[in-house]
């Protein structure tokens, strides 16, 4: 495993995180026990993970702190989210407070190292800083989280307003932030910022089902290409990704999109989630894998540089998302 600083926080953690919501929730969305689920967070941590992102919105913090129980807590990076977001922008600070004791009761610890607001959308951002932030500082002080941090909520934000702003503010110490191969502008948007101002970044969403299903991603291409979008011959290429997979290059279209994540300058932990001990091994090994090729790297930016929110659609939305020429 290699390891990195997590911006102004200090805390070293791995490059490789191991997020425990999404649609596997470390297998239980997907019919697996309980067992199952902590076996996957213990091989994680036998694997050199030592980053584990949660919400109390996911159900998962109960198993997470069974999985990590017995392990030195100062040898684990604990993360977990206050759920108040774009569906509850006027959540009242006293909610955030109360979700943030749970927390802890529900992980089995004293303190969390990372406490995250989750999924704020930019119209929700003014009441997150002025209101729940200020709340959430004087639990800081009476040490029950040692960092505070925000998400954003992707499909509602492809454009990262609001961690544009999150990132100037000097409140929030980490950030975490959506980027794959086809929806590239925090490269721009957000990264610069971040690095500038050394908030911490959890970088989310690095395959999405549009890299792990060849059919959603065949219907994204033709929609992109019917909207002007992309070249025709890219909806009509049976493998549109396949120039990634060659010798030297990628060995499969997943791990070029971890690749093409972790050496992103401003990336400092690539979340991903599985239930499944198999993808648990190959979403490590290709996030430890050297960069892509500089020739794929820029191919890649040609043809998919412009687009924005293309692939964070949640497995029953039909369309890619939202798109524009940027």
């Amino acid at each position: 495993m290699e390891y990195t600083t997590l911006g102004r926080t200090g805390l070293r953690v791995s490059v490789a995180g191991l997020g425990c919501g999404g649609f596997s929730r470390l297998g239980l969305g997907t019919g697996k026990s309980e067992g199952d689920a902590i076996a996957i967070i213990r091989e994680a941590v036998d694997l050199g993970v030592n980053l584990f992102d949660t919400a109390a919105a996911y159900g998962t913090e109960p198993v997470l702190g069974k999985a990590l129980a017995g392990i030195p807590r100062d040898k684990v990076v604990i993360c977990t989210k206050a759920p108040f977001g774009i569906s509850n922008p006027d959540s009242r600070p006293e909610r955030a407070v109360a979700s943030l004791d749970r927390s802890l009761q529900e992980l089995g610890t004293d303190y969390i190292d990372v406490y995250q607001l989750h999924g704020i959308a930019p119209r929700a951002y003014d009441h997150a800083l002025d209101a729940l932030a200020p709340a959430l500082l004087r639990e800081r002080e009476k040490g029950k989280f040692r960092w505070l941090g925000i998400t954003e909520t992707s499909p509602n934000d492809p454009e990262h307003q609001m961690v544009q702003r999150a990132a100037r503010d000097g409140v929030w110490d980490v950030a975490m932030v959506a980027f794959h191969m086809m929806h590239q502008n925090a490269r721009a948007a957000v990264f610069p910022l971040t690095r500038q101002y050394r908030v911490g970044t959890l970088l989310m969403f690095a395959v999405r089902n549009i890299f792990s299903r060849p059919e959603r991603l065949a219907a994204t291409m033709r929609e992109l290409a019917a909207d002007g979008l992309l070249p025709q011959a890219l909806a009509d290429n049976p493998d549109p990704l396949g120039f990634l997979v060659h010798q030297g290059g990628a060995s499969s279209v997943i791990d070029a999109a971890y690749r093409f994540v972790r050496h992103e300058p401003g990336v400092d932990v690539v979340l991903f989630g599985t239930g499944d001990s198999e993808h648990l091994r190959s979403n490590i090994a290709s996030i430890l894998k050297p960069p892509l090729p500089a020739a794929d790297r820029d191919r890649l930016g040609a043809l998919f540089g412009h687009l924005v929110g293309v692939g964070l659609d949640a497995p029953h939305l039909s369309r890619a998302g939202r798109v524009t020429n940027g």
